[in-house]
This record gives structure tokens, C-alpha cells and sequence, in this order.
């Protein structure tokens, strides 16, 4: 028998939840909502404040369209390099005893706590041409290698300082996977690749789309990584943003942008329609 909740009684629940939910109302509005109006309304107008879609139709010139494909290129090859080292690490580290997870967690997370430009000043040191790397090179007999400056460099960078959030989400769900059924398992007959393929990755699939969308988004559109990595020939799509707004041109800067953040959307749709997140997984037959 459910004993019935006074009118009174909820009327003040309900009035404590919209008291409780007005600050992130006015923030969702004031840095969220606000922001976007103004990128979609200076993204459709002209220097004039005329309605116009000429900004939109240049971001598919040959010019912006090779520079976004590069972008696309560079960080679908961080998210990949960032994805073979962080499962296994995220596995290794879920697998550990409780004290040793802590200390592994908190070693992760010791880089992320400078700031950004200083460990992007970091890698500029290790792999300029009289740096770390080419002077330990260059001990052994081995010819310097110019890094500095190629997307390789722009690459390193990427997967430097984006790879604990990669490692992060996929720890944070096999740390909560029941590792009874990897047993269960290996004692109908798997091996570890079987194990692997049809326990493990399954049900953290949904940590490795967090994982993924984690790296990729700021990868695509980063640009002080290139900026200070890269060279004339690494320019991506968020340098010309950059460049865009710094020389006052606010209609292309954010005609990109609006372009940029409707490709994210669309895919990250995509990809959320095709696996099942919410559910965590589930095993392959």
C-alpha cells in the first residue's frame, strides 16, 4: 500500500528543483545559448549586418576545403594513435590492485595539471633541432631528423596532450566491468585475442566513444598545437579562425566555426546512433 504524497508537499519539491536548477539555466544561457546566436547570426551576415550565405559557400572553396580535410586527416590520426595506447593502458591500470590504480590515476593526471602552453612548450624543446631527442641522436651517429615543423611534430603534440582522455573514460568502465565473464570465457575455450574481442571490447565500447569524441573534437579544431608545432604546411582549420577573428574578419571566423560545429554535431549524431552507449555494450556473439 503507497501512501499518497500531500499536494503541498510537492508543490514546494517542485518549486526547490527550479530554485536549485536557476543557476545552470543562466549559465546554459549566458555562455552556451547566447554565444551560439551570436555565431549563427554574424556566420549568415555580411560586414554590413546584411543577411548573406557568401561566408558559408567559402568554407567549400578548394582553399578552406584542403585545409579542413587536413585537419579531419591529422586528428583522425591522433584519436587513432591515442586510442591503440589508451585501451591497453586503461586496461592495465583497471586490472591493478586498488592502491596502485590510485597512484597510476594520479600520474595521468599530473601533466594535465600545467598549464596547456607550457606542456606544448615542452614537446618543442624534446624535438627542435638542438633539442633532447636529436641530441641523444646525434651521440649515437645517428643525422638529426627535423621534426619541428612537420605534421608528424603536429601529431606528437595532439596525442601528448589529448591521451588522458582517451584513458580516462575507457578506465572509468572497465574499472566497473565484472571480470567474472572474461573467466567465464577463457574457460569455454577463448584465448586472450577471443577474450578480448568478444567480453572486453564490447562492454567498454561505450568508454571508447567517450574516449574517441573526447579526443577528436579538440583535435580537429585546435590550432596553438599547430601554431607552435607545425609550420606553413600544417595549417589547420582552427589557425584560420584564429587568423580570421584576429584580423577582424568576425563573419568568416564564425561562418567556419558554424560549419565546423554542424560537422561535429552530424557525426558525433552518427556515431551515437550506431552503438549503444547507454547500454554499455553488449557480447558479440
Amino acid at each position: 500500500m503507497t501512501t499518497a504524497i500531500p499536494k503541498k508537499r510537492k508543490d514546494n519539491r517542485s518549486l526547490l528543483a527550479k530554485y536549485a536548477a536557476a543557476p545552470h539555466i543562466v549559465w546554459a544561457v549566458l555562455f552556451i545559448i547566447a554565444p551560439l546566436i551570436f555565431v549563427a547570426y554574424y556566420a549568415f551576415t555580411d560586414t554590413a549586418g546584411a543577411f548573406s550565405l557568401s561566408n558559408i559557400a567559402e568554407f567549400f572553396s578548394p582553399t578552406y576545403l584542403k585545409i579542413f580535410l587536413r585537419s579531419i586527416k591529422l586528428a583522425l590520426i591522433s584519436t587513432f594513435i591515442c586510442l591503440l595506447l589508451g585501451y591497453p593502458i586503461a586496461y592495465f591500470i583497471s586490472r591493478s590492485k586498488p592502491k596502485t590504480q590510485r597512484l597510476l590515476i594520479l600520474l595521468l593526471m599530473l601533466p594535465m595539471w600545467m598549464n596547456f602552453l607550457i606542456r606544448t612548450y615542452a614537446i618543442m624543446v624534446l624535438i627542435q633541432d638542438t633539442g633532447i631527442i636529436n641530441s641523444l641522436l646525434g651521440g649515437l651517429g645517428i643525422a638529426p631528423m627535423q621534426i619541428l615543423g612537420t605534421e608528424a611534430a603536429v601529431v606528437l603534440g595532439m596525442v601528448y596532450d589529448y591521451l588522458p582522455y582517451m584513458i580516462l573514460p575507457i578506465y572509468s568502465v572497465m574499472a566497473k566491468l565484472d571480470y567474472r565473464l572474461v573467466e567465464a570465457a577463457s574457460d569455454l575455450g577463448c584465448n586472450g585475442f577471443g577474450v578480448l574481442r568478444k567480453v572486453i571490447l564490447p562492454l567498454s565500447i561505450s568508454g571508447v566513444i567517450s574516449g574517441i569524441t573526447m579526443v577528436f573534437v579538440p583535435s580537429i579544431s585546435t590550432f596553438y598545437i599547430s601554431q607552435k608545432l607545425g609550420g606553413p604546411d600544417t595549417l589547420l582549420i582552427g589557425d584560420i579562425i584564429e587568423q580570421r577573428y584576429a584580423s577582424s574578419n568576425y563573419n568568416m571566423a564564425a561562418a567556419l566555426s558554424f560549419v565546423l560545429m554542424l560537422i561535429l554535431i552530424i557525426g558525433l549524431a552518427i556515431v551515437n546512433k550506431y552503438t549503444d552507449v547507454d547500454e554499455g555494450g553488449g557480447m558479440m556473439p
